[in-house]
C-alpha cells in the first residue's frame, strides 16, 4: 500500500483503471455505490457561516424549511434567528415582548336611551314618479317595501384607514378581531361567556424565535383560507355591565406602551365601553360626553375620538381619562371620525366633511359637494376618501382641502362604509355588495357584475390547506402551500374543509342586504351586512374564504379583524368573536 500511495496520482489513476477494467460488471455496479458518497461534496456546509447565511438570506421560507431536512449543519444554518427574522420583517411581522397587563377602573355605564336616528344620512334620490313621496325622508336609504322603521334609517362606520400600517396607530381597529369561529358547514361551538374559549399555554422565550413566529402566521394565515374558527361572544343582550342598547361601532386598540390589546365600542346607549379581550371585564365606561349615540369612534395614540347623532365629536385622553376637547361644527348627525397624527376628520349627515390640525384642533377646512350623507370616510398621510349615499366616492388632499378626483355611481345604491390603504379603498354599499378599487389604476374586483365582468364567473376551486402542525418538529415532506405539512388537505372526512370548495363566482357569494361596514388588510377583506352575515374574502382574488354565520340574530353594524380573529357587533347587543387563533399560543404575535 505504502509503494502504491508513493507513486504519482497520474499513475494512481492508471492503476486503478487497469484494476477496474479488469473486474467484472457486477463488481464495478458494487465499487460505484461505494464511490459517489466520496464524490459528493457540501460546499455551503465547509464556507464560513457568515458566508453560508449570506446565501441562504436569499432562499424563501419553503426553501429554507426543505434546507433544514439537508443535514444538522444545513439545519443549523437554515434555523438562523436573522433569516427568520428578515422574513418576518418583510411580512411586517413583529414579536410581541411580554408585559403587565393593562388595566384602567371600571366605571357603571348610564342606562339610558335614545330614539334619535341611527346615524346614516340621506341617500340621492333620482326624481320618478315612485319615489316622490319617499324624498323628504331622512334616513340614508329608501325604506324596505315592509316599511320596517329600523329599515328606514341606519348609521355608516367605515373602518379604520391606512393607521393599521403605522406601529402605534390601532392596528385593530376596524381591522383587528380576534376569533372564535369553525369552519365552513361545521356546527358551531358553545358560545361561551369569556371571548375565548381554548388558549395554549404561553410560552416564555429568553428572546424572540422568529422562526416559530413565521410559522404561526402562517397557520393563522392558512386557518382564514380553510375558515376554521371557533365562536364566542363578549357580552350579549342583558350580560351584566354591558351596553344596554344596539352597539354602532368597535375597534380593537392596542397600547403602544404595554403592547396589551383591548376593544373600544361605541353604543345608542350613549356609552363607550373599553374591554379585556382575555376576561371579558369592563375596563372602562365613557359616559356623560354625548347627548346621543355614539356612532363612530377612532382609537389612536392613547386618544379616543367618538362622534354622535348629538352632532358632536369628543376628543378623549385615555392617559388622563378625561375630555380633551369637544367640537360642536356640524349640523346634524357626525357619522364617522377618524384622526392621525397631523389632523382629524370628521363627515356627517349635512354633507360635509370637516378637517381639523392638531394640537389645538383648529378647523382647517370645510370640504363639500356631495349630494346626500357623507356616511364614511378613511384617510392616509396625504388624501381623505369620502363615501356617500350619493353612490360617489370623492378623493381630496389631505394637506390643501382641494377635491382631486369624484368617483360617480361607484356603486348602484348609496355607500355606506368603506377602508383605505391607499390607493385601493374597500366600499360596502346599499346594494349589497362590497368593491375592491384602485384610486389610481381603476382596477379591481367586485362582488357585482355591473361594476366587474368576472363577478358572475365561478372561481377555480382551491385546495384547503392543512392548518395543523408541529413548528418544533421536522417535517417528513414540505408542504407547496405553507412549507410545513405533509398533507394539503385535511383527511378527516367529518370536516367540511376537506377536498376542494364548490365552484361559486363573487356574485353568487355577495352578502343578501346592506354591507353596513367592511375592514381591509394586506391579505383578507371583511365585510359585515344586514343580513346577520359576516364575510372574510381574499384580498387579491376576490375569493370568498370564510362564511361566519350564526353569530348574531340582528343587523350587523361594525366589523374588525387582524391575523388572530374577526369581532363583531349589531342590533342585537352581541360582541362575537371569530378566533382563528384558537389552541395556538399566540402571546407572541403583535397585533
Amino acid at each position: 500500500m505504502d509503494l502504491i500511495l508513493s507513486k504519482s496520482v497520474q499513475e494512481r489513476e492508471d492503476l486503478a483503471y487497469t484494476l477496474l477494467a479488469s473486474l467484472p460488471r457486477s463488481s464495478l455496479v458494487n465499487i460505484q455505490k461505494k464511490i459517489v458518497p466520496l464524490l459528493q461534496l457540501d460546499v455551503v456546509g465547509l464556507l464560513p457561516t457568515e458566508v453560508a447565511l449570506h446565501i441562504f438570506s436569499y432562499l424563501s421560507s419553503k426553501t429554507l424549511l426543505h434546507c433544514g431536512l439537508v443535514s444538522r449543519r444545513w439545519r443549523t444554518l437554515a434555523d438562523d434567528y436573522t433569516l427568520w427574522k428578515r422574513l418576518c420583517t418583510a411580512k411586517g411581522w413583529h414579536w410581541k415582548y411580554p408585559s403587565s397587563p393593562h388595566r384602567q377602573p371600571y366605571h357603571p355605564q348610564s342606562t339610558q336611551h335614545d330614539t334619535d336616528d341611527e346615524g346614516m344620512g340621506d341617500e340621492e334620490i333620482e326624481m320618478t314618479p315612485d319615489n316622490y313621496h319617499h324624498t323628504i325622508d331622512d334616513s340614508g336609504f329608501a325604506p324596505s317595501v315592509s316599511g320596517d322603521p329600523l329599515e328606514e334609517s341606519f348609521l355608516l362606520i367605515p373602518s379604520l384607514p391606512e393607521l393599521e400600517a403605522r406601529s402605534r396607530s390601532p392596528t385593530d381597529s376596524a381591522h383587528s378581531t380576534r376569533s372564535h369561529v369553525h369552519g365552513r358547514g361545521r356546527k358551531l361551538g358553545s358560545r361561551n361567556p369569556s371571548p375565548v374559549t381554548a388558549i395554549a399555554q404561553p410560552v416564555h422565550h429568553l428572546r424572540p424565535n422568529y422562526k416559530l413566529l413565521y410559522l404561526t402566521r402562517t397557520r393563522l394565515h392558512h386557518r382564514f383560507l380553510s375558515d376554521s374558527h371557533n365562536l364566542s361572544t363578549l357580552q350579549s343582550r342583558g350580560t351584566p355591565g354591558s351596553h344596554t342598547n344596539t352597539i354602532y361601532c368597535l375597534q380593537l386598540y392596542t397600547y403602544p406602551g404595554t403592547g396589551n390589546q383591548v376593544l373600544f365600542t361605541g353604543s345608542k346607549d350613549r356609552t363607550i365601553k373599553e374591554w379585556d379581550l382575555t376576561t371579558g371585564a369592563v375596563l372602562r365606561t365613557i359616559e356623560g360626553v354625548h347627548e346621543g349615540s355614539v356612532l363612530s369612534i377612532c382609537v389612536y395614540g392613547d386618544y379616543l375620538t367618538s362622534a354622535g347623532s348629538d352632532s358632536k365629536v369628543v376628543v378623549w385622553d385615555l392617559a388622563q381619562n378625561k375630555v380633551a376637547k369637544v367640537i360642536d361644527d356640524h349640523e346634524d348627525s357626525v357619522l364617522c371620525v377618524r384622526f392621525d397624527n397631523a389632523r382629524l376628520v370628521s363627515c356627517s349627515k349635512d354633507r360635509t366633511v370637516r378637517t381639523y390640525l392638531f394640537p389645538d384642533l383648529e378647523s382647517q377646512y370645510i370640504m363639500t359637494g356631495h349630494r346626500a350623507a357623507v356616511n364614511a370616510l378613511s384617510i392616509s398621510p396625504r388624501h381623505i376618501v369620502s363615501a356617500s349615499g350619493d353612490r360617489s366616492l370623492r378623493l381630496w388632499d389631505a394637506n390643501t382641502g382641494a377635491l382631486l378626483r369624484t368617483f360617480e355611481n361607484h356603486h348602484s345604491r348609496g355607500i355606506a362604509s368603506i377602508d383605505l390603504d391607499f390607493p385601493i379603498v374597500l366600499s360596502g354599499s346599499s346594494d349589497k355588495h362590497i368593491r375592491l378599487f384602485n384610486l389610481e389604476s381603476t382596477l379591481g374586483w367586485s362582488t357585482s357584475s355591473e361594476f366587474d365582468a368576472q363577478a358572475a364567473v365561478p372561481l377555480p376551486a382551491m385546495p384547503i390547506p392543512a392548518e395543523d402542525f408541529d413548528v418544533e418538529n421536522t417535517p417528513l415532506a414540505v408542504c407547496q402551500n405553507c412549507g410545513v405539512n405533509v398533507n394539503i388537505v385535511d383527511p378527516t372526512p367529518s370536516r367540511a374543509t376537506s377536498g376542494k370548495r364548490t365552484h361559486r363566482s363573487r356574485e353568487q357569494c355577495a352578502h343578501g342586504d346592506l354591507v353596513r361596514n367592511v375592514a381591509l388588510s394586506a391579505d383578507f377583506v371583511v365585510s359585515g351586512s344586514y343580513d346577520f352575515g359576516v364575510k372574510v374574502w381574499d384580498r387579491k382574488t376576490g375569493r370568498l374564504v370564510a362564511d361566519l354565520v350564526g353569530g348574531h340574530a340582528g343587523r350587523i353594524f361594525s366589523v374588525g379583524f387582524d391575523c388572530t380573529k374577526v369581532v363583531s357587533c349589531g342590533e342585537d347587543q352581541r360582541i362575537c368573536i371569530w378566533d382563528f387563533g384558537y389552541g395556538m399560543d399566540t402571546s407572541f404575535v403583535a397585533l
